[in-house]
């Protein structure tokens, strides 16, 4: 899976920036806080989570991997998906959502898009309990931590890739592996990342 991705800002749009590296255009979605802080024709560097479907592969971009860490927290949360957490991001800091939760301030969360009050009160009872995110070493600066892919074990290279974006979905390393190596004996030896994901979990849902 991409950890983080450092390029050039070829375009910025209201929800995405374009980020090329290596001659590859990157589509990363992102909230207007990080979007705020890119500058068409500069450098970047974002960190990154890749949600994968059957049907897509969408990267989403942070300006440090705290951010990309609560990013994920705050949608282990019943109905709080990408779009509302991008939302509650750009609303609060990150130190302001962890103040909140521990203060059990709905109204903080409810002043985000797409937040009402029963969602805010949602979001601070089911983490209250729960221990701040760590993402990839989630309070160290990007610079010093996102060094590219981490992957489980499964191998390197797009199979690595794949296995590694089937555990994220909640698939066992050991049917994951499986499923990859299924997928790659009518892909061949040297597929694309997405389209062996894609066959992978068509073998997994049967």
């Amino acid at each position: 899976m991409i950890g983080s991705l450092k390029g050039v800002v070829t375009a910025i749009g209201e929800d995405a920036a374009l980020i090329e590296v290596n001659g590859v255009g990157y589509v990363v979605q992102a909230g207007s806080r990080t979007l705020s802080r890119l500058s068409v024709g500069e450098a970047a560097m974002l960190a990154i989570e890749t949600h994968v479907r059957e049907d897509a592969i969408k990267l989403y971009g942070f300006s440090s991997e705290e951010e990309r860490g609560w990013f994920t927290h705050l949608q282990s949360v019943q109905s709080v998906g990408a779009k509302v957490a991008l939302n509650i991001l750009d609303t609060l800091t990150t130190g302001d959502i962890g103040d909140a939760i521990s203060l059990q301030d709905k109204a903080s969360f409810a002043r985000a898009n797409g937040v009402g009050p029963k969602l805010a009160a949602r979001i601070v009872q089911e983490l209250a309990g729960k221990a701040p995110p760590r993402g990839f070493l989630a309070h160290a600066p990007l610079s010093a931590t996102a060094k590219g892919p981490v992957l489980v074990a499964g191998g390197s290279g797009a199979r690595g890739e794949a296995v590694s974006a089937l555990v994220n979905l909640g698939i066992d390393a050991a049917t994951a592996a499986r499923a990859v190596a299924t997928a790659m004996k009518t892909l061949g030896e040297d597929p694309a990342t997405p389209d062996l994901i894609r066959a992978a979990l068509k073998e997994v849902r049967g």
